[in-house]
């Protein structure tokens, strides 16, 4: 039987450009960029990969919160394991998807492509060198709160860095060692609660990260200061 006859639908070759999708790298979303764009953060990688993020706790616990959700196992090594009690209790609707352990007391976490781990490393100023460190399908994110004299050593090995609010002076060493203009140097010490400017190599991106309902609940309202 013959259905019924409609018109083809058909566009010309110069309007094809207009369906594109905006769909950008399989990972979780940090945030949004200044032109309204998200940014998307890959943290469940085939080869090891370092985060250094220079900033508050409540991104960081975003961070874990989000890499979670992806479906990554995430273990937080800290020596305030009071800060992460209720997180870990929230997350993943039952099932220990993160776990608290004490610095230096983290057990191998046994990552793979179907069970991806990322940790978390909330160690303060001087962070010790892990037992546990990055490995494929295994991220580590290390917070600092402020610069320190590891920071520059962890700047340069990272994939990735992150830098909130800091200090004019801790901007400017900041920026010798990422290389960073003036522009983005001077735009460091004035950077709202929640905005971070994230490095990879020579790409940078100043991105805002607001918490959904859910995370704001847990967590409160973004805070460079803890």
């Amino acid at each position: 039987m013959i259905g019924p006859r409609r018109d083809r639908h058909a566009l010309s070759l110069d309007s094809l450009d207009a369906l594109g999708l905006p769909v950008g790298d399989d990972g979780m979303v940090i945030g949004v960029d200044a032109e309204g764009r998200s940014a998307v953060l890959g943290v469940n990688r085939p080869a090891p990969y370092e985060i250094t993020l220079i900033g508050g706790l409540w991104t960081a616990q975003v961070m874990a919160l989000r890499a979670a959700a992806t479906g990554a196992r995430v273990a937080v090594e800290t020596g305030r394991s009071p800060a992460w009690t209720a997180l870990a209790q929230a997350a993943g609707g039952g099932q220990q998807c993160v776990t608290l352990h004490d610095v230096g007391r983290v057990p191998p976490q046994g990552a793979s492509a179907g069970s991806p781990v990322v940790v978390v490393r909330d160690c303060g100023m001087r962070p010790p060198r892990g037992r546990v460190v990055a490995g494929p399908w295994q991220s580590v994110i290390t917070l600092l709160p402020y610069l320190s004299p590891v920071a520059p050593r962890l700047m340069e090995k990272s994939g990735l860095v992150g830098v909130q609010r800091v200090s004019p002076d801790e901007a400017a060493q900041i920026g010798r060692v990422l290389n960073l203009p003036w522009p983005e140097v001077e735009a460091l010490s004035t950077l709202a609660d929640g905005v971070t400017l994230w490095c990879s190599g020579g790409d940078r991106r100043f991105v805002m990260t607001q918490g959904t309902d859910a995370e704001t609940g847990l967590l409160g309202a973004a805070r460079r200061m803890d």
